[in-house]
């Protein structure tokens, strides 16, 4: 029998348990065997752990999503995680929002291959997301019809992305029986804000109709900094999960610091998860590590984080089933925030 190296005794202590494949079809069961291997499969296991404490811990749980997520088939899940509650605040890009309509209104996005001649599809007016394709013609509809949106809304004052969505959530849910993250928001009063929401076919569609009838339609995106800012300064707790990187990431991070324009003390964010694809030596805050948010103060210095270096289309079903088998007692005894979405966003506990 081979021995310890009795210099290695106080970190040879937990052995790694190999899976063995059996009859249990639970993904929490696979979850929970998963969390003694080793690499991306047990940061996966830590990852719905650390969301199952955020839900335990009365947090006001933050969802940062980017990425063609919404085209790629992540739809119906993050609906699922907002009916639930198991997220209380969307921020998101506004290509993830217009794919949502898109399909929401009864379009599709279409399986394709990366492969394809890309000339023949602009010939063919084919749109492709690497391997997923969408029809132009459709798109440009779906532009006119945010655009015809715009223009029932009040053109004398600005809105605030918060406030758009949600109208547009109501007007979708009475116009449409397909479930959505829009509609799903709407009914659950979950807020959705987008700081680049001009980076998106939204953006197109609402300048097309500035330009063609006139409108006068705004945003107001500093609402958004001091709405989210006023969530985080009223919340117990904060914690956050982020699915890709880019400006959703960084609106969520910054909220913590700017709660400070309400004397709030910055206390950082509690929980952390994310699931990235992107280094952190390149720079950009998509890969940037909690570590690195703590020296702004935008993670608490006691944080519990990790880090999933995964394909979020892989990740985000797995953990959302996940909860779904072992979340039911934590959503139904968390104190979690009320949201009155009116012009200006209340907020209770």
């Amino acid at each position: 029998m081979i021995k310890k190296s009795p210099k290695g005794t106080k970190v040879l202590r937990n052995p790694t348990d190999p899976i063995s494949i059996d009859r249990d079809r639970s993904v929490a069961g696979l979850l929970e065997k998963m969390e003694s291997i080793s690499f991306q499969g047990r940061n996966l296991a830590t990852a719905h752990q650390l969301w199952l404490s955020m839900l335990s811990d009365n947090c006001t749980v933050f969802m940062g999503l980017s990425g063609a997520l919404v085209a790629g088939g992540m739809r119906k899940v993050v609906a699922h995680l907002i009916k639930n509650r198991y997220i209380d605040v969307l921020v998101t890009t506004g290509a993830n929002m217009f794919a949502d309509l898109h399909e929401t209104l009864g379009r599709h996005h279409y399986i394709g291959s990366p492969d394809y001649d890309d000339l023949e599809l602009r010939d063919m007016q084919v749109e492709r997301i690497y391997d997923t394709f969408g029809s132009e013609v459709e798109f440009r509809e779906a532009d006119e019809w945010v655009g015809s949106f715009t223009n029932t809304l009040d053109q004398s004052r600005p809105y605030s992305t918060r406030e758009f969505f949600f109208l547009l959530g109501r007007e979708l849910s009475e116009i449409s029986n397909e479930e959505g993250i829009l509609t799903s928001a709407f009914k659950a009063k979950v807020p959705i804000f987008c700081p680049a929401i001009g980076d998106s076919s939204l953006g197109i569609g609402i300048a097309a109709t500035r330009v063609d009838r006139k409108g006068q339609f705004q945003f107001d995106v500093i609402q958004d900094i001091i709405e989210s800012a006023q969530i985080v300064s009223k919340s117990p707790s904060t914690g956050v999960l982020f699915f890709g990187g880019g400006s959703p990431k960084n609106f969520i991070q910054q909220s913590g610091l700017a709660s400070s324009i309400f004397k709030s003390n910055i206390r950082g964010h509690k929980y952390g998860v994310q699931c990235v694809n992107e280094a952190p030596y390149q720079g950009g805050v998509s890969g940037s590590t909690f570590e690195e948010a703590q020296s702004w103060g935008k993670m608490a210095r006691d944080a519990k984080t990790i880090t999933v270096h995964c394909d979020s289309t892989i990740a985000l079903p797995m953990l959302a089933t996940a909860l779904t088998q072992t979340a039911t007692k934590a959503t139904k005894q968390r104190r979690k925030p009320n949201f009155n979405q009116a012009r200006d966003l209340g907020i209770s506990f």
